[in-house]
């Protein structure tokens, strides 16, 4: 009997033990199904949040592009209206300018005068002739006339001129430098290369170092 008793008892034991662990399987079992639904949710929103990226993301493209068109845009309205400086500013006024800085007025004024030659080309932004003095004003234009390469390029450029234009053989060549503004340091970079700088000032043009380059 007591034999017995003993083989019941554990039997009693295991069966406890046995559902204890199954209680313990359902319970982590529970648990794991509820972290399996928590990462869904998690993997749902994580998918919903990466469509809403995707979404303004293309939206961001598109917003882009429609930004960047325009803005080349304006930059082409920009670059023609700085192109207009010549026309609409300089040329109508330079011949006053050089009456009343030289004493003389032009006989002939060519603006935007493109020359080609054996496969090359130089362009005159203003050039100004005073035939009976043997006087050539080249002017060059700048937007942006702070640039000391642009100087360097307009200095080249009065080299070049005589073999582009042969019939200004025995003419002096004069260089004005001109932009709606510029700052000191241009002025005496231009003053240094015997070059006026010529500004527009108010509603006339004006030599801010004539004194300076004549002296």
């Amino acid at each position: 009997m007591a034999a017995l008793k003993e083989r019941v008892d554990k039997l009693e034991e295991a069966l406890m033990r046995l559902v204890y662990i199954q209680q313990k399987t359902e319970i982590e079992l529970q648990e794991f199904k509820k972290e399996m639904q928590d990462f869904k949710r998690e993997m749902k929103d994580f998918k919903d949040e990466m469509k809403a990226f995707k979404d303004e993301m293309l939206d961001f493209k598109e917003w882009s592009k429609k930004n960047i068109e325009s803005l080349n845009q304006q930059w082409g309205n920009l670059a023609n209206r700085l192109g207009t400086l010549v026309e609409d500013i300089f040329a109508p006024s330079i011949g006053q300018a050089i009456e009343k800085y030289f004493g003389v007025f032009p006989d002939v004024i060519d603006t935007k005068k493109l020359v080609r030659k054996e496969g090359k080309s130089l362009e005159i932004d203003i050039l100004a002739l005073c035939e009976k003095e043997k006087v050539a004003y080249v002017v060059e234009v700048k937007a942006n006339p702070d640039r000391k390469e642009y100087i360097d390029d307009f200095l080249k450029k009065l080299k070049e001129i005589p073999s582009f234009l042969p019939y200004l053989e025995g003419y002096v060549l004069q260089g004005i430098y001109a932009g709606l503004n510029m700052k000191e340091e241009t002025v005496k970079l231009l003053t240094r290369k015997k070059l006026y700088a010529m500004v527009f000032r108010g509603d006339i043009l004006e030599i801010v170092n004539f004194e300076d380059v004549r002296k």
